[in-house]
């Protein structure tokens, strides 16, 4: 999917390779246009930082030092980081405030159903108790 007019790309979490890292920040240099990306990363993430780093250093970006020194990954440890990468807890970008106003509505939402529920059940009752009676 080409997107236009994208110029900026956030990675919330470190791709697994420089090649999915390529990928992504990819979305911000169609057709000959600059952009930005900002990735995240973790101390767990190191192992995977030097390949990146030396993507972005290849392609004449400044790179940290103290990244362009990390040990190179094995091969083995590659594979593995591909096959199953880190586990990360959830990350939400919708403010805490929306998500309980969505969360009260929800419940406003649930409790006039059942209440209109017992009222049907009621009207339905008592129609039934009187054509009992006759």
């Amino acid at each position: 999917i080409d997107f236009k007019g994208v110029n900026m790309v956030i990675n919330y979490d470190l791709p697994t390779s420089a090649v999915e890292y390529i990928h992504r920040i990819g979305r911000t240099g169609r057709a000959g246009h600059t952009g930005k990306a900002v990735t995240f990363f973790t101390e767990d993430d190191k192992p995977l930082l030097r390949s990146i780093a030396n993507v972005i250093q290849r392609a004449g970006c400044p790179v940290p030092d103290y990244i362009k020194h990390l040990p190179k990954l094995q091969s083995k440890q590659k594979k593995k980081l591909i096959k199953k990468p880190l586990k990360r807890e959830t990350i939400r970008t919708t403010p805490e405030c929306f998500l309980k106003k969505a969360k009260r509505k929800t419940k406003t939402i649930k409790e006039n159903i059942k209440e209109k529920k017992k009222v049907k059940e009621n009207k339905s009752g008592s129609k039934l108790q009187t054509v009992s009676k006759s």
